[in-house]
């Protein structure tokens, strides 16, 4: 069936349809990435994005059970110029189309991604409407130009828990490359039980603003008792459970529209130790008093080259991510910047140099992506094992 994808500047590209019929608006973006299509259209992070893969063959070695970031797609379309229908993998479970009926994703085939993405570069990112349905290029041009798109819009609300769970595990089939015992993770609700003052886990409360999975996965390698908390939860709430640090999640959309998250993060400012993770850092860089703003293209890729400061090593590095922190803007807080991007000269990490606060623009979770970063979670264990032995006041 015909399909055709309609950006906010008038320009229409088209495609065939593959997946449901439908209609579907986002703000229409590009991932380099060659493989880890599952893990990308399960990303919190997506919300709100038609996500168009620049690798020209997508599905080839299918779904499975085990490589999922979410309890499902998050993505609101997905675009690609050839959709394999021929699985071939070992770990597979179903094919690639199936998935998209299954989970009622809308996808486009067929398209010519060099050229979308190349506009997309040349323009930047934007709004934009896919569809099957509505094959006038300038009725779906003018609902592009109407559509929200994700400045100012709080994205959070629509992917974070609704309320506190325990993140445990079970046996599963996962061969180990997650780097994590070869298991499968699950999240059962329930309070967080502090009734275990001398058990030898690092209680760690992650607040969810839309995390991946495998950032649960690699906090519970490093020996850490995880629980997850709704993106709205109340400092104090978060304090009172005794934790010895807190990771603040990736997730979706605008920094600046999350106001009630940045109050909360200033109340935890110096209490505790933090750790920041894409959205997560931008946060900080707002409750530090900072600015954010929008990049022209974004980083989105388990490609982006980010070289630390302080000893020159380069990371390649799993990113996605609109928005950046403007660390010129922060002036009531002493931070530094740790990494920097090396293909736009971004701010990639920043450390606050009087309280153990640090955080990280790009993904050291990976899935997708290389495991330069893993060590940062080792980091994060330090800090809260030097909390834990009182030795920051």
């Amino acid at each position: 069936m015909k399909a055709l994808i309609a950006l906010e500047d008038g320009t229409v590209f088209e495609g065939k349809g593959c997946g449901i019929c439908g209609e579907k608006e986002g703000e229409i973006v590009f991932n380099t990435s060659m493989t880890g299509y599952q893990e990308i259209m399960t990303d919190p992070s997506y919300k709100g994005q038609i996500v168009t893969m620049t690798y020209p063959l997508i599905g080839n070695y299918g779904v499975n059970d085990d490589d999922i970031e979410s309890d499902g797609p998050k993505v609101e379309g997905f675009i690609v110029k050839e959709l394999s229908r021929i699985t071939s993998n070992f770990r597979a479970t179903d094919d690639l189309v199936r998935y998209f009926e299954r989970h009622n994703i809308l996808a486009v085939e067929d398209v010519d991604t060099r050229a979308l993405t190349k506009h997309l570069r040349a323009r930047g990112v934007m709004k934009g409407i896919i569809s099957t349905i509505d094959l006038n290029r300038e009725s779906l041009v003018g609902k592009a130009k109407a559509s929200r798109g994700i400045v100012g819009v709080d994205l959070v609300k629509e992917v974070t828990c609704r309320e506190p769970y325990v993140w445990e595990e079970k046996r599963g089939a996962r061969c180990g490359e997650r780097g994590t015992g070869g298991v499968e993770r699950v999240a059962k609700k329930g309070d967080f039980k502090n009734d275990q003052p001398d058990r030898p886990d690092l209680r760690c409360v992650v607040i969810d603003y839309g995390v991946k999975r495998n950032i649960l996965r690699m906090l519970k390698k490093v020996g850490c008792h995880v629980t997850v908390v709704p993106a709205y939860e109340k400092a104090e709430n978060i304090l009172a459970m005794k934790p010895h640090g807190i990771l603040l999640s990736n997730g979706p959309g605008d920094p600046e529209g999350l106001t009630y998250a940045i109050e909360e993060i200033r109340k935890l400012i110096g209490a505790i130790p933090l750790f920041g993770i894409c959205l997560g850092q931008q946060l900080l860089g707002l409750a530090f008093g900072g600015r954010t703003y929008k990049l022209k293209f974004g980083h989105r890729g388990a490609n982006q080259p980010n070289r630390e400061t302080g000893t020159g090593k380069v990371y390649i590095t799993s990113e996605n991510h609109g928005f950046a922190v403007d660390v010129g803007s922060i002036t009531k807080e002493p931070v530094r910047v740790t990494h920097v991007n090396l293909n736009d000269g971004t701010v990639e990490g920043i450390e606050h140099e009087a309280y153990p606060i640090f955080s990280v623009q790009f993904h050291p979770e990976a899935s997708p992506g290389p495991h330069d970063a893993y060590g940062l979670f080792g980091k994060f264990r330090n800090m809260m094992e030097s909390y834990r032995k009182g030795l920051y006041a």
